[in-house]
């Protein structure tokens, strides 16, 4: 399956002295593989991501100044293309283009994958898909029906790499 192109930074507090060994590259194409399988319009090699594995205050600070919310968030997503031009580049998939920036905050997704009781890397995958579809047009916040969509695509793509359902009964 093809997926969009992501192109990473790694901050140093998600390294092996933060307690993960973890291959957040194959991590983050794992997760994009997915999420390009249960919404066909990522399924675009041509379309680029900026993913930045950050620390909280890369975060605060991004999300004060974009959002007008002085705190960390667990991911941000920065869409380039509208919905509309999404679609396009998935009918012609040679021109596409900057899909968009995420960017995950390692202490909030460590703290929320512990009141989980996942692991950083599996709550760390579903930031990733929850923000290529966000990326892709998708917004859980415009409506329960879109939030439903949105939440079902998640926990499609997630299923499918074995990882439990974020949003299923506790």
């Amino acid at each position: 399956m093809t997926a969009p192109t992501l192109e990473l930074d790694i901050d140093p507090v998600w390294g092996p002295m933060s307690g993960h060994a973890t291959d957040w590259e194959a991590l983050a194409a794992a997760a994009a593989d997915v999420a390009a399988q249960v919404a066909p319009e990522l399924a675009n090699e041509a379309l680029l991501v900026s993913l930045v594995f950050a620390d909280d205050d890369e975060v605060q600070a991004l999300n004060k100044q974009w959002r007008a919310k002085d705190k960390p968030t667990n991911v941000l997503s920065f869409p380039m293309l509208s919905r509309e031009e999404v679609l396009h580049a998935a009918a012609d998939p040679g021109h596409a283009g900057m899909l968009g920036d995420l960017i995950l905050a390692h202490g909030i997704c460590v703290a929320e994958a512990a009141d989980k009781a996942v692991t950083v890397e599996a709550h760390a995958t579903h930031l990733i898909v929850h923000g290529l579809l966000h990326l892709a047009g998708y917004d859980h916040e415009t409506g329960a029906d879109d939030a439903a969509e949105m939440e079902a695509l998640e926990t499609k793509a997630l299923a499918m790499l074995g990882l439990a359902d974020p949003y299923g009964a506790d």
